[in-house]
């Protein structure tokens, strides 16, 4: 599930994940498919990668992400706590905004919230 590199001359000439065979890596791409219908943060990082890279990407990195994970809790005895999918897209949607802010200083703008109008509203 590790990335496979090819750097020559600082230039990246191709970055990919290699291709496994083994039973742990097909068990881990089931399970990642799998938490990918659930409304945990895993879930919710599957679902934010799928839509911007594709099933098939967001498999492999969801099964990495839970192969680490799985290591740290076997490794260092470290327990597991979801946060849920609210949590995580809320920490998601404030770091894209300050990013944004950031950006935005780099340009010399300063961004601002909208006000809510009343013909903005929904009936």
């Amino acid at each position: 599930m590790a990335p496979s590199n090819k750097i020559s001359g600082r230039k990246v000439l191709s970055s990919r994940t290699r291709r496994f065979g083994s039973r742990a890596a097909a068990l881990l791409r089931l399970a990642a498919v799998t938490v990918g219908r659930t409304d945990t943060a895993l879930g919710a990082f599957y679902r934010r990668l799928s839509a911007r890279i594709g099933k098939a990407k967001a498999v492999t990195a969801t099964a990495r992400k839970i192969a680490v994970l799985f290591y740290n809790a076997v490794r260092h005895g470290m327990e597991y706590v979801d946060p849920g999918a609210s949590f995580y897209e809320t920490r998601y949607r404030t770091q894209v905004i300050d990013n944004l802010h950031r950006r935005a200083k780099v340009f010399g703008f300063v961004l601002k919230p909208m006000e809510p109008t009343a013909s903005a509203a929904v009936s």
